[in-house]
């Protein structure tokens, strides 16, 4: 399973449209985590980058806000996404959405 993770400074970003790179970070059948790999995203373009996490074979997206047209396009690219994360390491939020302990809040994005 990949777990994508928007960051800036290697910490959550909470626009998702915003971020400087993604986490994605790679978890085996047991929910541990494998490996984490920092990538650099395209360019951003509206609809672009659901098709390429989805060409990346991303399952999930933990984010702090993302608009609700974004949301639709990875859903329709069957990625769950999670959103209301607050900002913390990739590492540390793919645990705690493991565990059920991920706190969650308001989309900070409103668009």
């Amino acid at each position: 399973m990949i777990i994508v993770i928007p960051c800036v400074d290697k910490r959550l970003c909470m626009h998702f449209g915003h971020c400087e790179q993604f986490a994605f970070v790679n978890v085996n059948e047991n929910n541990e985590i494998e490996k984490t790999e920092m990538v650099t995203p395209p360019s951003h373009e509206p609809g672009l980058l659901p098709k390429w996490l989805g060409e990346k074979n991303a399952n999930v997206i933990i984010a702090g806000g993302m608009g609700s047209r974004a949301q639709a396009l990875f859903q329709q690219n069957g990625i769950k996404v999670v959103t209301g994360a607050v900002s913390d390491t990739p590492e540390d939020i793919v645990k705690a959405y493991f565990e059920n302990t991920l706190k969650t809040g308001t989309n900070s994005c409103d668009h």
